[in-house]
Parts: structure tokens; sequence; C-alpha cells
């Protein structure tokens, strides 16, 4: 069993991270998906209107929005959320997450597999 407080977590920007598109990203990893062998899950902050590039993941990806007003798009559609929603996004689907302009975004992601930028 793994239990971790999220309000105890450091976040730390991925300066160079290649997922990042534009704006400052802090990631902190809650569960290693190769300790659990299963998922793994991040708590991720976007500052004002940062942004991931779009990309793809090879297995589900399931986003619970924790803070703020965010941006979820596709590459035909674009979808705000704010706290308490939960987005699932299919296998190979690409998108994109981030922050609107105006206020910091943060989400808990679940995920298997490996992304990559399209």
């Amino acid at each position: 069993m793994i239990i971790v407080n999220t309000n105890d977590v450091k976040l730390a920007e991925n300066k160079g991270d290649v997922m990042v598109e534009k704006g400052s990203v802090y990631r902190s990893l809650l569960a290693d998906p190769n300790v659990t062998g299963g998922f793994g899950v991040a708590l991720v902050r976007f500052a004002p209107g940062a942004k991931l590039k779009f990309h793809t993941h090879t297995s589900e990806q399931i986003l619970y929005v924790t803070e703020g007003k965010g941006i979820i798009a596709t590459q035909k559609e674009e979808h705000v959320v704010t706290p308490g929603q939960v987005v699932i996004i299919p296998a190979g689907e690409v998108h994109t997450h981030g922050a609107t302009k105006d206020t910091p975004f943060s989400h808990v992601a679940f995920y298997q597999g490996q992304s990559q930028v399209v």
C-alpha cells in the first residue's frame, strides 16, 4: 500500500522538458509505475498560461482537476475544466492540457506507459 499526502509534496519545475510548450510547469511523482507495477500518479501544476505540447500516451490517461481553470484540448475540440472534474483521455488520442491565461491550474494525472510529443 502506498499513501501520499499531496499537501506534503514538493513540486519541481520541469525545466527543459520536451513536453512543455510554454510557461512554467511543476510536477511531483506521487507513485512511480516502476514501483507499483501499474499506474503512475503525478501531481502537476501549471502557472497561468502554461501548457504542454500536443502529445499521446500508449494507454489511457485520467486527470482529476484539483485547482484553478484549465484547458484540455484535442486537435478538434477544446474544453475548460475546473476542480472536481475528471477527464479520461483514450490511449493514442492526440491532446494537450494547460492553464488558462489568467489562472494557475493543477491536476492529478493517472497513467501507464509512455508519452510521446507529436
